[in-house]
Formats: C-alpha cells, sequence, structure tokens
C-alpha cells in the first residue's frame, strides 16, 4: 500500500505518520507538505527508507493532483479545512485516489458531500471527518445508535486546552467556529444557532474535569443525522479548559476580526504569537471527547455516554492512521464521499479495538432516565 499524508509534516499529519510507518503493510508513506524543512527533519527522526519528502502546494490543484497520483490513499491532515477540504477532494477524485481526511469545518464538510454521486460513479471512497471531532465522536455516535433502539438524541461534546496544540491550523479552526451562525439538528430539522451559544458545563474524563462548553461550528450535527435514521436531535457543544478563552474568541468575533479569510488569516497569527502569553492549566492540557446516546433499551428509557481524554494529535491522528489502513485493507466497501458512522464504513468495534491497542482508553457508562 503506498500513502501520501498531505499535511504531514504538521502536529496532527505527523501523528498520523508515525502510526502508519508501524504497519508492515505499507510500502511507501509520502510526507506531502509545504514546508519540506520541517518534512524531512521528520522523516530523518523516523529513519525509515519507505518514507519520501513531496513539496505539495495545496493552493494549485495541479500540485495536489500531481502529488496524489501513484498512491492507493490519500489522508488529508491539511487545514484549515474550511479552505482545502473541498479542492482536495476535487484532487482525489481527478486523481483516481481513495481519501481519507480529519476534516473538522461544518461548511467543508458540507460542501464534499455534494461530491458523493460522482466519487460513487467513479468508483472512488472519500470519507471525510476521520479524527477526534469529528471522528471518534462519530463512532461513539454510531456504537451507541447500534446499541439502542428509538434513539431520541445524540449530544456531542469536545473539550481542547490551549496548551495542547500549538498549530495555526488549529487556531484559524478555532476562529472559524466561533464566527457567524453554525449547523444544528434540533426536532428532526437542520437549523443555525449563533456560534457561542447554549452554554452548558460538562464532565470529561479526568484529568479535564467540568468544562464551559457551546454551540460550535463541527460536522457531527451535518452526517449524524443524515445517516443515523429516526434521530430527532443531535447537536455540538465544544470549548476551552481555559474558559476565559472561550470568552476571548467570542469578543473577537464580535468586534468583525473575523468577518473574512483574510481577516481570519491575520487573526491566526496574531493568535499564536500571543498565545503563549496567556495563562494555561497546566494539569488540563489534555483534550477530550463525550457522547450521550439517548434511546430506549429492554423497555426503558437509557442514556449511554462514551468518554476519552488524550492528546489532542494522538486523538486526531491515530483515527486517520487507523482509517487509512482500514481502506488500504478493503474494510471500508462503500462509495462516494461519507462520514465514519454510515453503513459500509468504519466498523466501530474494529475502530474502538484499534484505539485500545494504541492505548487510548475510552469509558462507556450508561444511566436510566
Amino acid at each position: 500500500m503506498k500513502v501520501i499524508v498531505l499535511g504531514g509534516a504538521g502536529d496532527m499529519g505527523s501523528e498520523a505518520i508515525r502510526d502508519l510507518i508501524r504497519n508492515p503493510k505499507i510500502k511507501q508513506l509520502t510526507i506531502g507538505d509545504l514546508d519540506t524543512g520541517k518534512a524531512e527533519k521528520l522523516a530523518s527522526s523516523l529513519d525509515d527508507r519507505r518514507i519520501a519528502v513531496k513539496r505539495v502546494d495545496a493552493t494549485s490543484q495541479e500540485d495536489l493532483v500531481g502529488a496524489m497520483k501513484g498512491h492507493d490513499v490519500a489522508a488529508g491532515a491539511l487545514g484549515p479545512f474550511y479552505l482545502f477540504e473541498k479542492p482536495i477532494v476535487r484532487a482525489a477524485i481527478d486523481a483516481g485516489v481513495d481519501y481519507v481526511s480529519i476534516c473538522d469545518d461544518h461548511d467543508a464538510a458540507e460542501a464534499v458531500l455534494a461530491f458523493d454521486e460522482e466519487a460513487a460513479e467513479k468508483g472512488r471512497r472519500i470519507l471525510t471527518g476521520l479524527g477526534w471531532t469529528p471522528g471518534i465522536t462519530n463512532i461513539f455516535a454510531r456504537k451507541g445508535y447500534d446499541e439502542l433502539g428509538d434513539v431520541e438524541a445524540i449530544n456531542v461534546y469536545w473539550a481542547g486546552s490551549s496548551g495542547d496544540s500549538e498549530g495555526l491550523a488549529v487556531i484559524l479552526h478555532t476562529i472559524h467556529i466561533f464566527t457567524g451562525r453554525v449547523v444544528s439538528y434540533q426536532n428532526y430539522e437542520f437549523i443555525e444557532v449563533k456560534a457561542g451559544s447554549g452554554k452548558e458545563v460538562v464532565e470529561f474524563p479526568a484529568p479535564l474535569g467540568k468544562v464551559t462548553t457551546c454551540h460550535l461550528g463541527h460536522p457531527e450535527p451535518v452526517t449524524l443525522p443524515r445517516y443515523l435514521k429516526g434521530v430527532r436531535e443531535v447537536t455540538l457543544k465544544g470549548g476551552l479548559a481555559e474558559n476565559y478563552l472561550n470568552s476571548v474568541a467570542k469578543i473577537l468575533v464580535s468586534l468583525g476580526l473575523s468577518s473574512t479569510d483574510a481577516r481570519k488569516q491575520s487573526l491566526g497569527r496574531l493568535m499564536k504569537k500571543l498565545l503563549p502569553l496567556f495563562p494555561s492549566d497546566k494539569k488540563r492540557t489534555l483534550s477530550g471527547a463525550r457522547v450521550d446516546i439517548t434511546g430506549m433499551k429492554e423497555g426503558r428509557k437509557v442514556k449511554v455516554t462514551y468518554a476519552t481524554a488524550e492528546r489532542m494529535k494522538r486523538l486526531t491522528g491515530i483515527p486517520l492512521s487507523i482509517g487509512v489502513t482500514m481502506m488500504g485493507r478493503g474494510q471500508i466497501e462503500r462509495r462516494g464521499v461519507f462520514g465514519p458512522e454510515v453503513d459500509g464504513a468504519v466498523d466501530p468495534d474494529q475502530f474502538l479495538e484499534e484505539l485500545a491497542l494504541r492505548q487510548i482508553e475510552v469509558k462507556r457508562s450508561e444511566s436510566s432516565l
């Protein structure tokens, strides 16, 4: 199997590279990145003849198609995805290569679903959103959905820490998801809610504990209701462990500093320089995911909760690696463009087994309502 990881020298992509290189079935692993110096340093640290480095300019469609050709699977770790997911999916279809990404922007997920029919006709498998959130969260949702009957609600939560990632793409993503109105699914309808609204304090696995969350722009409410039929509600709320940073983000957005892509880029670069000066909670420098699934079991209404806490790069990069491996093995049979929870995509039990093998602990609890 020949694999290229786009954005492979970044925080999330490099973790996928480190995990993939342990797979003896990988014949060639290409680090595709604009920063070839950083890519070469990563390749040198791994010291494996199967690793190659290729300069890729994601703003060039010709560059993307050319980089992907000759590989069996392309992995997308190149953010921000509101800028890059659509052109990369277009390039994957044109290059005749299957693709798995960690796309975490709701508008990008909606945009690439439009390629579903074309990708299916051409026999391509395009799996968007298999990272931490979306990704692990979608698998938790699917697992709970399969366990219960008459599932009425899937409530997805995530928590992060400012000290858990320093990448510009993560900062740009955070600015983007706090901006404007975002997708939610309530009372069997797709609606838009104000980003930053719906404040809710949520308990995550230790050491994260209680974190204040709110409605933010993520793909789970875009894809889960499409594939998990009969669910009345799918919500996504997230927040930073340093609650004051949630307030800072809201203020910056209210001032119009994220109203255009250019302004987001400028603000993102400024915040990247300033964030090290902000106090962070050293005891909670982790990220977490929690999904509550409400439905019926043996005639009673119950809530099943799946949750985990780990370093962001592991929660994000390792699922990407697992997805690439499953796709390369032919374990993902569905054709088209789809989220990880759809029938014929990622088997939840196999996926959770793979997480366990990599020491990512998943906690399950159940309570009667």
